[in-house]
């Protein structure tokens, strides 16, 4: 076992009162009162790991501060699920009994030997009618239209 390995087992098996001293010892502050036991070992546990492997990138936080922000002024702090496609991304859609494979391209979308601009191109070349392409693909949540078999991968 690592030494990190080693260290989250013998979190996992403190007592109540010595999670609070380890969690004093790493993040130098009391833990919040009424924090379970459960909650105190995921964060001891989370921040050994983090300064043995790295934590999050800076982007990732402001954005997890923004998130933040927002739901204590708005009230929700609704996340979109579309995120943007790397050059070498594949998307595999299956319609109508046949499988489509698109392949990200830096400058649109490689689809059967062809370059398209958009994915809504490429949607519309296969259903023969006006799509929304990042929804046909996956890449946005449709209400209740339809059931896609998606499955959106890194190559």
């Amino acid at each position: 076992m690592s030494n990190v390995e080693n260290e989250l087992a013998a979190v996992a098996a403190m007592p109540r009162d010595q999670l609070a001293i380890e969690w004093r010892r790493l993040y130098r502050r009391p833990p919040p009162v009424g924090l379970s036991r459960d909650l105190l070992i995921r964060a001891i546990a989370y921040r050994i790991q983090e300064r043995a492997l790295g934590g999050l990138p800076q982007a990732t936080k402001q954005r997890l501060r923004t998130l933040a922000r927002r739901l204590e002024t708005e009230g929700s702090a609704a996340v979109k699920t579309v995120r943007p496609l790397q050059s070498g991304a594949r998307l595999v859609r299956t319609w109508h009994g046949r499988t489509h494979r698109v392949t990200v391209c830096d400058d649109g979308f490689d689809y059967d030997g062809r370059r398209y601009r958009s994915l809504s191109q490429v949607a519309r070349e296969i259903t023969g009618t006006q799509w929304s392409g990042p929804r046909f693909f996956g890449l946005r949540s449709a209400k209740a239209r339809y059931s896609s078999d998606v499955e959106p991968t890194n190559v």
